[in-house]
Order: C-alpha cells, then sequence, then structure tokens
C-alpha cells in the first residue's frame, strides 16, 4: 500500500499514555509516558522518556555549529547557505549514471548528548534547493560504551529531479548498527548498546561558477527508544473536535505515472501530505502543474509524489522525504516525530494541528477500514464526541469517500504498538507512534505551547 515494513531490526517506539515534557526552542524536548507527578516519589516512579527531540532553526543555532564554507543566514526565517565553497567534487548520480562536478560546503552541529540514549534516530530537514543545488544530510554518533558510528549519509535531496535523483543510501552499517533507508536503528537492542549522543553535518552543493546556494531552515533528530509491546494502555477521550482538511483518494491515481512506485496504489504518504500542505493554505500553480496529464484528477497528488519519490526505496513512503516536501510551500515547516498517545493528538487538533500518522494493521484489527497493510499514511483531523479518531484515509475510492472514523482503542493500539503479528501469524514490527508534523514557519503561541507539550521544539 506504501512505506513497507522494515527488517525485524527496526526497533520502534511504542509508548503508553502520554503528556509531554515541555522544552525550550532550541533546547532537546522529550516526550514522556505519563503526566509528571507533583510529589518526588511519584515522580521518581514515573515512565522514563522515550522520545528526545532536538532541531537547529534559530541564527544562534546556525551560528553554533562548524562552519566550513556556509554562512548563517539572519532574517524571518534564519537558516545557513554556501558562501565561500571549500572547493569542487565530482557526484555520480547512482540512478542516472551521470557524473558532475559540485561546489561545496559543510555545516557540522553541535554534539548532542540524546536525553534519551537511543535505538532508532531519524532525521530531518526543511530546505529551499533552487535549479543547480541539491543538499546532503548525514548523521554521526557515540555509542553508549564511548565508541563512534561512521558518518551515515540520512538522505541525498532536492526538491526537484532536474539535478540528481533524490534518493536514500543503502548498505549502511558497521555491524553494530544499520542505517534502514530513513531510520538509523541499533542492530541488536537486547544487548543494552544505545547511542548516547549525534551530531548532523549538512553538505550544500551548487553548480561550479554560480551565485545560487541551498538553504536550509530547519534540522533536526528525533531520538527514541522503548521497550516491545504488542498493546498499549487505553487513553480516556478528552476532546471533540474537527478540523477541516481537504480530501484526495490515492486510489484514483491508479496506473497514474508508474515510474513512481507504480503509481497511486502506494501514494498514500504523498496524498497525505498534499492534504496538510493544503490545510495550511499551499498550493501549486499551473506552471508547476504542467507536466501533469490535464485529463487526470487532482494533479497535485500525482506532483506530490513525484516530489517525495525515493529513487533508491523506490517509493514515496520515505518520512524525511515528506517533511522535506512540505515546507517547500511557503511558511510551512514539517518535522518527523513519535509521539506518545492519542492525548498527544487531541492536544495538536485542539491547537488546529492536524497529524500524519504511520501504522499497519490486519484488516479485522481496524473496524470500518476494509483492508490490512503492512504499512500506511493517513490523516488524524478530529475526534468525536465518543472519542473516537477522525482520520482522511486516502486508501478510499475517491475523495468523497476519504473521511472515516475509527474505533480509538483500536486505532491507539496499531499506530503506537512497536510489535504485531502479521496474516501468516509472524511477529512484526510496528510503527510505534510516528507522525509526520507539519505547522506555520512562525507558529501562534498557542500552537508553539501544543507542539512543545508534545515534544517537538519550535
Amino acid at each position: 500500500m506504501s512505506r513497507a515494513e522494515q527488517p525485524s531490526r527496526r526497533t520502534v517506539l511504542a509508548a503508553a499514555v502520554a503528556a509531554a515534557v515541555a522544552g525550550g526552542s532550541a533546547t532537546a524536548a522529550a516526550s514522556a509516558t505519563a503526566a509528571v507527578p507533583a510529589d518526588t516519589a511519584a515522580a521518581e516512579s514515573a515512565p522514563a522518556r522515550t522520545v528526545d527531540h532536538r532541531s537547529w532553526t534559530t541564527y544562534a543555532d546556525w551560528r553554533s555549529g562548524t562552519a566550513k564554507g556556509t554562512r548563517a543566514v539572519p532574517g524571518l526565517r534564519p537558516g545557513v547557505a554556501v558562501g565561500a565553497p571549500l572547493g569542487t567534487v565530482d557526484y555520480t548520480d547512482p540512478h542516472t549514471g551521470t557524473t558532475a562536478a559540485w561546489e561545496y560546503a559543510t555545516w557540522t552541529s553541535p554534539v548532542q548528548r540524546l536525553a534519551v540514549p537511543a535505538t532508532e534516530v531519524i532525521a530531518s530537514w526543511n530546505a529551499s534547493t533552487p535549479a543547480g543545488t541539491w543538499l546532503q544530510v548525514e548523521l554521526r554518533g557515540t555509542y553508549s560504551d564511548g565508541t563512534d558510528t561512521p558518518w551515515y549519509v540520512m538522505g541525498r535531496w532536492a526538491s526537484g529531479d532536474q539535478d540528481i535523483k533524490r534518493t536514500s543510501v543503502d548498505d549502511q552499517s558497521d555491524g553494530r548498527s544499520t542505517v534502514w533507508t530513513d531510520t538509523f536503528a541499533i542492530d541488536d537492542a537486547s544487548t543494552g548498546l544505545r547511542l548516547a549522543s549525534c551530531r548532523l553535518r549538512l553538505t550544500l552543493y551548487r553548480r561550479p561558477g554560480t551565485a545560487l546556494t541551498p538553504t536550509v531552515w530547519r534540522l533536526g533528530a528525533m531520538g527514541s527508544d522503548v521497550p516491545d509491546r504488542f498493546t498499549v494502555p487505553a487513553t480516556v477521550p478528552g476532546l471533540a473536535q474537527e478540523l477541516t482538511v481537504p480530501r484526495y483518494s490515492q486510489e484514483i491515481h491508479l496506473g497514474q505515472y508508474p515510474e513512481y512506485d507504480n503509481g497511486g496504489e502506494a501514494w498514500c504518504s504523498p496524498t497525505s501530505s498534499q492534504m496538510i500542505v493544503e490545510y495550511w493554505g499551499g498550493r501549486l500553480t499551473a506552471e508547476q502543474l504542467a507536466w501533469v496529464d490535464p485529463s487526470y484528477a487532482d494533479p497535485q497528488v500525482c506532483h506530490a509524489a513525484r516530489h517525495t519519490y525515493d529513487h533508491q526505496y523506490a517509493g514515496c513512503g520515505n518520512w524525511p522525504f515528506n517533511a522535506a516536501y512540505a515546507a517547500t510551500f511557503e511558511d510551512l515547516q514539517g518535522v518527523v516525530t513519535r509521539l506518545g498517545s492519542l492525548t498527544d493528538l487531541e492536544t495538536l487538533i485542539a491547537a488546529g494541528i492536524p497529524a500524519i500518522t504511520s501504522q499497519s494493521f490486519l484488516k479485522e484489527e481496524l473496524t470500518g477500514a476494509g483492508y490490512g497493510t503492512s504499512g500506511h499514511l493517513m490523516t488524524v483531523i478530529g475526534f468525536t464526541a465518543e472519542g473516537d479518531v477522525i482520520a482522511n484515509d486516502p486508501f478510499s475510492p475517491d475523495d468523497a469517500a476519504v473521511r472515516r472514523v475509527y474505533r480509538r482503542r483500536e486505532f491507539e493500539n496499531i499506530w503506537l504498538r512497536t510489535k504485531r503479528y502479521n496474516a501468516s501469524g509472524k511477529v512484526v514490527s510496528g510503527t510505534g507512534g510516528v507522525c509526520y508534523l507539519y505547522f506555520p514557519a512562525r507558529p501562534t503561541g498557542r500552537q508553539c505551547k501544543a507542539l512543545t507539550a508534545v515534544g517537538v521544539p519550535v
């Protein structure tokens, strides 16, 4: 349907009933699995934090890193860009075989000690890459035993596809950790090995002899660790509210542009992304959509599929690529994170922020879905008076059928669990609360409070 399950070594986060531990905008923010009690004894018995999300977004952040040929850019949306390139390097695109020379410059973040020593880390970024530019994001960490990982490539990315083919990088491992498409994972979490700290490195590329530059506005790393579980505790409904989010079906695009993962059958991630982009006012121009067959309905969904497609993964479900796509729209930003409960989603919906959730389930595990899936994205837009989940589910026969209501307890479990049984009775992984959040570049006070409450620094 979309994102297939990663190998069993992907350890995924599932959290219990959560309220959040707030953090500052320029410091790590971690979500907890229960509200923090007032008395010390109760606080000591509270569940450990499971997610640590750190982002670099401010002018001070960009000045705090190690710049080699880059410069910090001030303004309403501070960032980092090419200043004086370090030199020129050849890059051979593995998907076209084309070799070209590129000027380059780098920015490396300070070492970030993880408040949650992690079994997994997912990076995400927001950037502008004009034609003739692209960027690479890498991660290097220190294990809990004091040794270091190699530099791992977390993505080679451009908003378009005219210069390079957007791609993840396979076959990255040091025998202790591995990168699975977009996710760093400890190979055997049962040994107790964790990632204690990490840093990110940006390499910005441009055509030689030009003044072009990519500009990165947001860079983040989300580390997580939680014991495996097949079920999670139930939360108590706390909100009845529904947001008005556009409805798009992936199914009406069956057979369209099969070069992008066989057409609409696998487009749940970009279809969900486009719904929320347009909820926030993001629109594509006629010029941007001119490449789409004019006989196709909802051409913006085709555009989203093309511009989230990972040529190595051979699909549109690369999590950071979807967040980066959303942030190409004016005044939007996007992150990939993990949430701990439906209470977290209620907090976001109350502030007007819909969310894209990733889940896998058997047909009988989600009443009313009518299908089973090894990986699917849908958009949570609200909650009924009974606390059930209102979702725009793109795996629907047409746009009118996209709005669904799913039972709270069923949805909560399939989204947050880390382990499940597939149709063959084999134990496989669950996504453990993975979520895309797209929100304004300059969020309101209420939105900032909600995002901070669920562990996303703004």
